[in-house]
């Protein structure tokens, strides 16, 4: 992904960055998304299914993720199980660290305590 095209994603939606990280360490199909964003989140973040699966759409025409073979034998034949690209990783990371630089902003300014 060129660094232009890069910058065109980031900002990215808040549904599309967690369904990133769900997908960062192992391939999941659309409820096992789901189920990996509200868990990681506390349940603060629940995604439906019409923003779910309207996203993984996007996200596939973007580059960003890609629809993979079922990993196992037996996986009911509907679910689609996606993995992240190296772009969807890339923009993941550089999308990471904007949220980091506005973390630091945020304790300098006394609106977070420092980090221990």
């Amino acid at each position: 992904m060129s660094p232009s095209k890069l910058e065109t994603e980031v900002p990215l939606k808040p549904a599309v960055f967690h369904i990133l990280l769900a997908l960062s360490e192992q391939v999941r199909h659309g409820l096992g998304i789901a189920d990996e964003v509200e868990a990681s989140t506390a349940g603060s973040v629940r995604l439906g299914p019409g923003t779910l699966y309207r996203s993984l759409k996007e996200m596939t025409r973007d580059g960003l993720v890609k629809e993979v073979p079922h990993p196992q034998q037996g996986e009911d034949p509907r679910r689609k199980f996606y993995c992240i690209t190296t772009p969807g990783s890339e923009v993941l990371k550089a999308e990471a660290i904007r949220y980091e630089q506005i973390v630091e902003v945020a304790r300098q300014r006394h609106v977070l305590p420092e980090a221990h």
